[in-house]
């Protein structure tokens, strides 16, 4: 910035002035980095209209919960009063760090981001669990089955998901919490040692805290007399082949794939430079989304007139409502990749190109006046990525 205090000429100024010259100068206050982040907000596109709430909001506008092992941030329906289906965590664990043993009344689905993490949990027939997972890996707890996760060597991050939008991950059910609020005396006849044994428990919920990097995943693996728990809580999803289309890629996870996983569907999205996220709507509820790397644009119609479009980058959270017509665009010139995710046993979308490509041609070309021409270039498949040479997002048509 010039002493001015004006962006350089290689950084000019934004103004809420669109192409056919609506809008005007803004002079007053302004958090230009703001207007730089989100210029779809700052211009909208003609075609916006109408009330639509806000659909964005991202993990670096929250609170840190700091603590010696590692940090968490959330975002939930206080943060997006949108969102109710779903909230979110974003978590990182130092090198031996610990989400210490705890259970949840909501079930617990985690995308690995960076760096690896080892996970345990016993079931309610005592059958034991213990797993390493890394990037691309995930992990579903249903609710009430009691959990840890620990760093790896260089530590963690990830993104944990939850099936109840007023979740809070700093109001869970914890181990330490509730061995400060039991009385010693009933502790020890409840586990049959002297009360001395508990001189030296915690005074309120640890929540994360630093330890000493594990041993070997065989080392530290016990065998419960019950046997192994019938479905795994984890699942490779960078391992799963992805529907490729000419402008990315989609992969798929919900209770078919990951049978444990009965109250979270997802997919993993990457839309290519001028490709897009295709017209559609899901048919069986709300669709929050975690965007990973990359820029977009995504447009959201709400009926009645109403359409708005919001700007993402890599560490916002997304929101549609149950139904709503959407797409998403990539604006950058890398890829875009983002999770769609779903309060819902399976994941599924409905593709307007499919829908059309599969009614009587004499209904859609009364209902939108279009010619032969258009009719014939419907798909009757799917294609959840789209690009067309000469047609893609940012290239000037024919």
């Amino acid at each position: 910035m010039s002493k001015s205090g004006q962006f350089s000429k290689s950084y000019p100024i934004p103004q809420p002035i669109r192409s056919d010259g609506a809008g005007g100068v803004d002079l007053g206050p302004r958090n230009l980095l703001r207007d730089i982040q989100n210029p779809n907000l700052l211009v909208p596109p003609k075609t916006d209209s109408g009330l639509v709430p806000n659909l964005r909001f991202s993990f670096s506008d929250t609170h840190m919960q700091l603590n010696h092992g590692g940090w968490s941030r959330e975002i939930t329906v206080r943060d997006l009063p949108i969102a109710t289906t779903l909230a979110g965590v974003n978590m990182s664990l130092t090198a031996g760090g610990v989400r210490e043993l705890h259970w949840h009344q909501q079930a617990e689905w985690s995308y690995m981001l960076i760096g690896k993490a080892r996970i345990t949990a016993v079931d309610q027939d005592g059958r034991s669990f213990i797993a390493d997972v890394g990037p691309g890996d995930l992990w579903y707890f249903p609710p009430g089955i009691p959990h840890s996760i620990q760093g790896l060597e260089d530590g963690c991050e990830f993104l944990l998901v939850f099936d109840d939008g007023q979740f809070s991950d700093l109001n869970t059910l914890s181990l330490s919490d509730w061995f400060a609020h039991t009385p010693t005396e009933v502790l020890s006849a409840n586990f049959g040692v002297p009360e001395s044994s508990f001189a030296h428990i915690p005074q309120d919920q640890v929540y994360i805290y630093q330890d000493e990097v594990p041993g070997t995943l065989q080392s530290q693996k016990i065998d419960s007399p019950n046997g192994q728990i019938p479905q795994p809580f984890t699942y490779h999803l960078l391992q799963q082949p992805p529907i490729t289309t000419p402008g990315g890629s989609v992969r798929i996870v919900d209770s078919r794939n990951f049978p444990v996983s009965k109250t979270i569907a997802a997919a993993l999205v990457e839309i290519k430079p001028g490709a897009m996220r295709e017209m559609h709507w899901h048919p069986n509820n709300d669709e929050w989304q975690y965007y990973l790397t990359g820029k977009g644009r995504m447009t959201v119609f709400a009926g009645n007139g109403a359409a708005r479009t919001f700007d993402y980058q890599a560490g916002d959270v997304g929101y549609v409502p149950f139904a709503f017509g959407h797409y998403i665009q990539n604006t950058g010139d890398e890829s875009l990749w983002f999770l769609e995710m779903f309060k819902s046993d399976i994941f599924a979308d409905i593709s307007l190109n499919q829908w059309l490509a599969l009614t009587p041609k004499e209904l859609v070309e009364s209902n939108l006046r279009v010619e032969e021409d258009f009719i014939s270039k419907l798909r009757k498949t799917k294609w959840p990525v789209v690009k067309y040479p000469g047609y893609s997002y940012g290239e000037e048509n024919p």
